[in-house]
């Protein structure tokens, strides 16, 4: 039995998704701003993605469900009509539940739901020094479809973006 549930997020999960987000904003390269959030922001973010029909889901410790190990979501990966059947996703885990197959559950979940909704591709955009993520994405059938170089900087640092595609 796992140590962790998938489910969709709500209001009471919003304060461990702004944790795990501004962790990553302040420790790591996987989001690209130096610009911390707020639970009234991640609120908005949530009703939006709810809105337009996106998924929002988090795990959780099932004896403390409040307590998000890690989230994920996709949603519009570029706003034309030719791209309406592909999306992009992000997943993040937080550090303390890091290498517990946290990040590989969310993201097999919304692989999983995209292919229900009859969606044809997901992409990530993966900072390339992110290996544990790419290994993640390649793991799940992702392959590597591009990178560009030095598009990106956070913290005074050029960043090359990798995106991983994976066919539904």
């Amino acid at each position: 039995m796992s140590d962790f549930e998938i489910m969709d997020a709500a209001e009471a999960h919003l304060p461990g998704i702004t944790t795990i987000f501004n962790h990553a904003v302040r420790e790591t390269f996987s989001i690209w701003s130096e610009t911390e959030t707020t639970v009234d922001l991640r609120r908005t973010w949530l009703s939006a993605r709810n809105g337009a029909g996106f998924p929002v889901i988090v795990a959780v410790d099932p004896e403390r469900p409040k307590d998000v190990l890690g989230y994920g979501s996709f949603g519009v990966f570029r706003d034309f009509p030719g791209y309406v059947k592909t999306v992009e996703h992000s997943v993040y885990v937080a550090p303390s539940a890091q290498r517990r197959g946290v990040g590989r559950a969310i993201l097999n979940q919304l692989v999983s739901r995209a292919r229900g909704k009859g969606l044809l591709a997901m992409v990530g955009g993966i900072d390339s020094a992110n290996v544990g993520s790419i290994a993640l994405h390649e793991q799940a059938g992702f392959e590597v479809q591009g990178r560009l170089k030095g598009v990106g900087q956070k913290f005074g640092k050029a960043l090359d973006l990798v995106f991983m595609v994976k066919a539904l």
